[in-house]
């Protein structure tokens, strides 16, 4: 006897319809543009920003905009004043100088813990390091911001201290922020930049602890002579 397979015959069945994606809460994409366009510049230190402007520009209603701002408020990215709106704050002259001192801190001593570098480091850093070149030259600087933060983040990282890692990681908005704000201002230090991120990765594959040390030092201290207007 011969089996055979018996299939229904009619009209092609319609295409099931796509999972809708689930939106994040209105509080969080408020809080996610009003961040993101802080962090690109696109909003300005001394823009106020009206309740009613960003509900439209995010498509919600009030409340959320309020609960967002409030959340950015306390990162210190905003100041609000009531029935005006608020205000995008400044990188401060002090704000850089307290960031500087506590990334000196946190990233002399993770270099002096990361010799010698293991190789897995090194591949790491040498590929953010390429990764930063390819977004300087197309003239990406908000990236080349964000790889610029990571290439040093990887370093505290292989330290291997989690509590100094997480403190490290509080920074990163204010370091994006101020790392945007630099390269607009001084689009030449971007090649500077990628120099010394050549040479702290020479000396770690070297295994040169004092080198390394000294290189981050010089590196970061720049932020400061920015601060004081001693730009060179």
């Amino acid at each position: 006897m011969r089996t055979c397979c018996i299939y229904a015959v009619g009209m092609p069945s319609a295409p099931a319809p796509a999972p809708a994606v689930k939106q994040p809460p209105a509080a969080d994409r408020v809080y996610a543009h009003v961040k993101r366009g802080v962090l690109e510049r696109r909003y300005e230190g001394g823009t106020l920003l009206t309740e009613g402007e960003l509900a439209e520009a995010v498509g919600v209603s009030r409340t959320p905009v309020r609960e967002a701002l409030l959340r950015l408020e306390v990162e210190g990215l905003i100041r609000l004043y009531p029935k005006k709106g608020a205000l995008v704050l400044p990188v401060s002259a002090q704000e850089i100088a307290d960031v500087v001192e506590t990334r000196q801190l946190v990233e002399e001593h993770a270099v002096r813990k990361v010799v010698p570098a293991s190789p897995q480091l090194i591949e790491r850093l040498e590929g953010l390091l390429e990764q930063q070149k390819a977004q300087a030259a197309a003239g990406d600087l908000a990236a080349a911001a964000v790889t610029d933060r990571c290439f040093h983040a990887e370093i505290v990282r292989g330290g291997g201290n989690e509590i100094l890692s997480r403190l490290y990681d509080q920074l990163r908005d204010r370091q994006l922020r101020m790392g945007v704000a630099v390269m607009h201002a001084h689009p030449d230090r971007i090649t500077k930049t990628l120099t010394e991120h050549e040479e702290i990765l020479r000396a770690l594959r070297a295994g040169d602890a004092e080198a390394a040390v000294a290189l981050v030092h010089r590196h970061v201290s720049w932020f400061s002579d920015l601060a004081r207007g001693e730009v060179r």
